[in-house]
């Protein structure tokens, strides 16, 4: 177990010894008794065959996720949650570069195996505040900047405090967090496990209208060991998102320079626009990404958000180049039944020199098989012309909750 681990546990455990008793009285102790263990299971074969590397990539994994979280009630709760990921079968050869078991003969697949814990938080809540500390799920808006990254076995979470608090139609929502623990963890390889720092993450929702959301934000981003520093940026923006019945849009702006120990001095733009249009039972979805680069010196990058959800799912851009990317994609959306089919094109050239990097095309089935069951399958082909190499990915997944 990291030290960083220890400590967010330690330091929950002392909150916890001193606040808790006076919540026995209220019903604490009742809601402790009355909680339940949740336990999921997420089995995934990822496939990896990308030109330049002569060995395919293939993960057969699963992660064991057990909850102890405390209901969502006015007072004191805590919340524990640990990850355990493994080989299926046990044993059984890593044939992918897992980012830390030195198979660099193989594509990437970052899903390291090991144990790791994932959440340790208590919480405070009444009608209008929530105080967390401890380890925890940070999620803003869309996940473009802050996120969880869901989609890998390990999940990324946050050593922090943070303070959320909702009046009528506004909300307001502050983290300071001391580290970011990667989806590379639970012990560092080619990448930090955990990005250690001082970093404030603030966001503000406003919500004039129903179906309007309009957000400003500001994040401040210090990591200081490893390739952290030059990671480390200051990002204000505005988002909005509406609803018009069946027509959708949203829309984002933000401007990103250095910070804190970052050896480079730069400054960027970030914008984006999609619209969605329903028509019987598919939607369709049109959008336009640009994350700018300041002279093809340095781009807009966003180290802790949920990048597989952005710009394909063959990874080719999560580390935004120098000369930035601008991403113009369609969209279909539509269920047969109870499985939900989807399908994404993508085409990617430079925000600075007019570089034609590539085509991507993005593929899902997903099917769910009673209450407890589910299947997914997903397909990306990445098709390279001046950035990257040919790249094509395929997913099986079978996901069992208890």
């Amino acid at each position: 177990m990291k030290i960083s681990t220890v400590n967010t546990v330690a330091a929950a455990a002392v909150i916890a010894s001193i606040f808790l008793p006076l919540q026995a009285s209220a019903g604490f102790a009742e809601a402790l008794r009355d909680t339940k263990p949740a336990f999921n299971v997420r089995y995934r074969l990822e496939t990896v065959d990308q030109d330049g590397i002569a060995n395919n990539a293939r993960a057969s994994t699963a992660r064991a996720r057990l909850s102890w979280i405390m209901p969502a009630s006015e007072g004191f709760s805590v919340g524990l949650e640990g990850d355990h990921v493994f080989l299926v079968p046990p044993g059984d050869d890593e044939r992918y570069n897992s980012t830390n078991n030195g198979r660099t003969e193989f594509p990437i697949v970052a899903d390291p195996t090991g144990f790791d814990l994932n959440q340790a938080y208590l919480r405070y809540r009444d009608d209008s505040l929530t105080v967390t500390m401890g380890r925890q799920r940070i999620l803003h808006g869309g996940q473009r900047i802050v996120g969880g990254v869901a989609w890998r076995q390990n999940e990324q979470t946050f050593d922090a405090l943070r303070v959320q608090s909702s009046h009528d139609k506004a909300s307001i929502d502050y983290s300071y967090a001391v580290n970011v623990n990667r989806i590379f963890g639970p012990d560092d390889g080619a990448q930090p496990a955990v990005w250690e720092g001082n970093s404030h993450l603030f966001r503000v929702e406003v919500k004039p209208a129903e179906g309007h959301v309009f957000g400003s934000f500001v994040y401040l981003l210090d990591f200081e060991n490893d390739n952290g520093p030059a990671n480390a940026n200051r990002t204000y923006g505005i988002d909005y998102s509406a609803s018009f019945g069946s027509f959708g849009l949203s829309a984002s702006f933000a401007q990103q320079s250095d910070w804190a120990d970052n050896p480079s001095s730069y400054d960027a733009a970030y914008y984006s626009i999609e619209a969605r249009l329903k028509r019987g039972p598919v939607t369709y979805t049109a959008g336009y990404e640009v994350l700018g680069s300041d002279d093809g010196a340095a781009s807009f990058r966003t180290p802790a958000a949920t990048l597989h959800k952005f710009q394909g799912w063959t990874d080719k851009f999560l580390a935004t180049p120098p000369t930035g990317v601008k991403d113009f994609h369609l969209k279909a959306a539509t269920k047969v039944g109870p499985a939900a089919l989807g399908i994404a094109l993508h085409d990617f050239k430079a925000a600075e020199g007019g570089a034609d990097y590539g085509r991507e095309v993005d593929m899902s089935v997903s099917c769910p098989l009673g209450a407890k069951l589910g299947l997914l399958f997903k397909f990306a082909r990445y098709s390279a012309r001046e950035h990257a190499t040919n790249t094509t990915k395929g997913w099986f997944v079978v996901t069992y909750t208890l």
